[in-house]
């Protein structure tokens, strides 16, 4: 039987962000909707828009949306093993052995991980609109890597990857 605590997880995503992307993108479709329909009964020198142009107008919308919801899919889990970063488009796993800092400065709109090769990762599923949720956050992160650097297994919080500290 194992002596070792249950594993912490720590999962993150931009709440208010998510609200305001689906509030836009509700909106946006609903505009599209709203000028397909009106498409339906108007003529523009000659040229009839029929049901064709409002199918695609509708698309159009939902397409337009989509983009819009795409900035609400940044996500984060982090535990033992390391972490997963989904940004935008872009997904990492992340080793603490490579993670030197979590770093959350005032006046940044997200948290971001310092590499110990000098590289920095966003980390937009933690913003600071968030607030205390994101603070919470952080602090769990820095647990976490702090508990890994401890083991000995990667470089101690602040550490610089040439020796510098």
């Amino acid at each position: 039987m194992s002596s070792r605590p249950e594993a912490e997880v720590v999962r993150a995503h931009p709440v208010r962000l998510r609200r305001v992307a689906a509030a836009a993108a509700a909106v946006v479709v609903a505009t599209f909707v709203v000028i397909a329909v009106l498409l339906g009964s108007t003529s523009s020198e000659g040229v009839v828009f029929g049901v064709g142009d409002q199918v695609a107008m509708v698309l159009l919308g939902c397409f337009v949306a989509g983009g819009i919801l795409l900035v609400a899919r940044p996500s984060l889990v982090a535990d033992e093993r390391g972490l997963r970063v989904r940004n935008i488009v872009v997904s990492h796993d992340i080793p603490w052995e490579v993670v030197r800092a979590v770093a959350f400065r005032d006046g940044s709109p997200w948290a971001t991980l310092e590499l110990a090769d000098d590289d920095q990762v966003a980390l937009l599923a933690v913003q600071a609109s968030d607030g205390e949720r994101s603070v919470a956050v952080v602090r769990a992160l820095r647990t976490l890597q702090a508990r890994h650097a401890a083991a000995g297994e990667g470089p101690t919080p602040g550490e610089r990857s040439d020796g510098v500290i």
